[in-house]
């Protein structure tokens, strides 16, 4: 019989709670969430999620720093929309199971971070040399660069062992 390794003596897996609960509350469901609901960031209404103070920060940043966000051609909007309808479920999943110690999210971060992974990778290739290249490269791969690590990283720590929440119980 196998019982869950409790959270105390797993802190590494606090720092990624950390970061699927940011990805979750931020990142999905704000910035994700803005990109694809608002087809045009120049002209559009207000819609009733996400704030407007949410809004402008990141209409900001996409004017200043990033005007692939901006311009959101087809292909990055398909990215956005995996984050929205695939990610978003994944982090509270991820929450839930990292936080009481469940194996079962071994595979599903496998596919998250791998998926993850490409996608950021594809991003920051169009933004450093693409039609919509930054004018700040260093501060936009700086950003983005937790989304191509922390799939590595997930990716260790769910592939060192078959069931790595869980032990023998004595």
């Amino acid at each position: 019989m196998r019982r869950s390794i409790p959270l105390s003596r797993r802190p590494f897996d606090v720092a990624l709670l950390a970061f699927f609960f940011v990805n979750l509350t931020f990142t999905t469901y704000v910035v994700s969430l803005e990109q694809v609901i608002i087809a045009d960031p120049a002209s559009f209404a207000p819609p009733p999620w996400p704030p407007a103070r949410l809004l402008a920060l990141v209409h900001w940043w996409e004017q200043t720093y990033d005007p692939l966000l901006w311009a959101r051609p087809a292909w990055y909007r398909a990215t956005i929309w995996l984050d929205v309808l695939a990610f978003g479920p994944f982090y509270v999943a991820a929450i839930y199971a990292f936080w009481r110690g469940r194996d079962w999210i071994r595979i599903p971060a496998i596919v998250w971070g791998s998926v993850l992974f490409t996608n950021v990778f594809i991003i920051l290739f169009d933004e450093l040399l693409g039609i919509h290249a930054t004018p700040r490269p260093l501060v936009v791969v700086g950003a983005n660069l937790a989304w191509l690590l922390m799939p590595l990283v997930v990716g260790w720590r769910v592939l060192r062992s078959p069931t790595p929440f869980t032990e023998e119980a004595p």
